[in-house]
């Protein structure tokens, strides 16, 4: 069972809950009590109403400057879900749409997005239990997060305050394509009314982007091993030579990759009856003797990867963000910035074969800001 806790998410543990449907833990004791600590000013400053806190009090985007009443945030909680839900196209891989869920309710779980437990614990029933709401392929737009494929999921989980014109997209459920009100209520999970701020919380972020990445991440990993064992099964077949595998050889070049390429091509190679048992040949081809110069760069670019994707999986991508007063007297501040914006994951993932184009469709592009 894997536990959330917003800042230890790990790319296997990713792969494991999106693609053999692993069970999440509920959320400990601790990340509540930091959770509603920060949900509880943002509904102190919704009911004071003394200053313009933006996505709390006011609109969004190009609306920002519009204020609204505590009576209005649950309203635009639920309109901001709906404004975005708006993607084409066929339905994201289930395994996606699982990882993105789980990038989300694990940002969420860290305090500075104001949101309540509730939103958190929602989203790992929904993991657990089956409900994968529909997400279609194209709509994402990196420039301002994943809002549209993250609206398609709060779409499922949340519900119209006022209970009249309750669209709930589209889910499925034990193999069948339901409502996203049948699928919430066949596996018993309560659709929730979005607080204020939440409707932006849920939508704000690259959750999509680091999901989907770190599945592609371990593909590419395991795709790396085999291409390891293939290497050393054509030495051995054409009776290479392990000579340029030779870690005085790889360490003159200094690059990390390479000397880990050789390194495993020498294990793989270890007690080999095959290798190096042609008499008068000085060299093999290129195509033996520069594997790892070959593969080092692959092993290079995944250890990058790896590591800014494994950040991303437990970062907080929303705006705005809510943090402690630096004082220290118990009172939050908001900041404004742009922690939704794409550009870093899909130059990062750039250096793979993009998962977005097994779908026909891409991470980057432009929209307003939010």
């Amino acid at each position: 069972m894997i536990e959330i806790t917003g800042q230890t998410l790990t790319i296997e543990q990713v792969v494991a809950v999106a693609r053999i449907e692993e069970a999440v833990a509920p959320l400990g004791a601790e990340v509540r009590r930091r959770l509603a600590e920060s949900r509880q000013w943002v509904e102190d400053t919704l009911q004071r109403n003394e200053v313009a806190v933006y996505g709390v009090n006011t609109g969004v985007g190009i609306l920002s400057a519009h204020r609204i009443g505590p009576e209005q945030a649950r309203t635009l909680s639920r309109n901001l879900v709906l404004t975005v839900a708006n993607g084409v196209g066929e339905p994201l891989p289930k395994e996606v749409t699982r990882a993105m869920m789980l990038v989300r309710a694990n940002s969420l779980a860290l305090p500075y997005s104001g949101a309540r437990a509730a939103v958190v614990d929602t989203l790992i029933e929904m993991l657990n239990r089956g409900v994968t709401p529909l997400v279609p392929e194209k709509g994402s737009l990196g420039a301002s997060g994943d809002l549209c494929p993250l609206a398609h999921v709060a779409l499922v989980l949340s519900c119209d305050p006022a209970g009249q014109d309750d669209y709930s997209g589209y889910a499925w459920f034990q193999d069948r394509v339901l409502s996203g009100a049948e699928a919430m209520e066949a596996a018993g999970i309560e659709r929730l009314i979005l607080e204020a701020k939440e409707g932006l919380s849920l939508t704000n972020g690259t959750a999509l982007m680091a999901g989907a990445g770190a599945i592609a991440i371990y593909d590419a990993e395991q795709l790396l091993l085999q291409a390891e064992i293939t290497a050393a099964l054509s030495v051995e077949a054409l009776l290479g030579i392990t000579e340029a595998f030779d870690p005085a050889i790889h360490e003159a070049n200094r690059q990390p990759g390479q000397m880990a390429a050789a390194a495993n091509l020498r294990r793989l190679l270890q007690g080999s009856q095959l290798a190096n048992t042609q008499a008068g040949r000085i060299q093999d081809a290129y195509s033996l003797r520069c594997i790892p110069q070959v593969v080092g760069p692959v092993h290079d670019v995944l250890a990058f990867l790896r590591l800014r994707l494994t950040d991303a999986l437990n970062a907080t991508s929303d705006n705005p963000l809510i943090f402690p007063d630096e004082a220290g007297n118990g009172s939050f501040r908001t900041l404004l910035g742009g922690n939704f914006h794409g550009q870093g994951l899909s130059m990062w993932l750039d250096f793979l074969p993009s998962p977005w184009r097994r779908w026909g469709t891409s991470p980057s592009g432009a929209s307003s800001g939010r």
